[in-house]
């Protein structure tokens, strides 16, 4: 394997970044610094350090898709004993963690993973990742509501970041936000005076599945995490 495919595979940097690394010195194969592109690279015998820190392979990177019920929260364990999500999936040897939150009365997408740069990197706050909500309300959605989500609202001492409002049909509307604050769909819309009967995620970037049921998972395959990471590799 290339070193700069070695150290993408690591998840240090993109391949173009690694390539800079190793241009700029700061790379080095079993004790030597290398600044050429193309040296070969044994994962199972040789040691790789970038910034002089040791770096390796993860054997199984795992992503899931999770369509969480409502009434699980999505958190590796819980103080008050309720379910989590980790509760829907059988037992990995890998230790899984939600990518993001989905609230407890939520339900929908949810991702899991035991992959750290991902993780990090789709809650990052510099790369907006859109999510998209299917919302029942109270009541019937004003037309002229949609500008204010489109312009933001003054919630709790921050103006959040603009969103997009679909109206599906007299009390179901499709809210895109590109930020994750806590309930923050439910306190806009209450500033607005309607009550969320159901919320449920329905997509995350590019990532939907009408066809999984509540409370199954299953894998992302290698085109999905590809468009996932497109969102913030250079």
């Amino acid at each position: 394997m290339r070193l700069q495919k070695y150290i993408a595979k690591c998840g240090v940097a993109s391949r173009r970044k690694a390539e800079s690394l190793i241009a700029d010195g700061r790379v080095s194969l079993n004790g030597q610094t290398i600044t050429e592109m193309g040296i070969l690279v044994d994962p199972d015998n040789d040691i790789v350090k970038v910034n002089d820190k040791l770096i390796s392979i993860e054997k199984r990177k795992i992503v899931l898709l999770v369509n969480k019920p409502e009434g699980y929260v999505s958190t590796s364990n819980d103080q008050f004993n309720r379910k989590t999500v980790l509760d829907i999936i059988p037992d990995f040897k890998e230790r899984l963690y939600p990518i993001g939150r989905l609230d407890y009365d939520s339900c929908g997408l949810l991702l899991l993973t035991n992959d750290g740069d991902l993780t990090y990197k789709l809650t990052h706050p510099k790369h907006h990742i859109s999510k998209i909500y299917s919302v029942e309300i109270d009541h019937e959605f004003i037309e002229s509501d949609k500008i204010k989500f489109e312009r933001g609202f003054e919630l709790e001492g921050y103006i959040t970041k603009p969103s997009k409002v679909i109206v599906r049909s007299n009390k179901i509307i499709e809210i895109t936000l590109y930020e994750g604050r806590n309930r923050q769909i439910r306190k806009m819309l209450e500033l607005l005076g309607y009550s969320v009967i159901k919320l449920e995620r329905i997509q995350i970037g590019n990532i939907k599945d009408s066809n999984l049921k509540s409370g199954q998972y299953r894998y992302l395959n290698e085109q999905e995490i590809l468009e996932l990471r497109r969102n913030f590799d250079d």
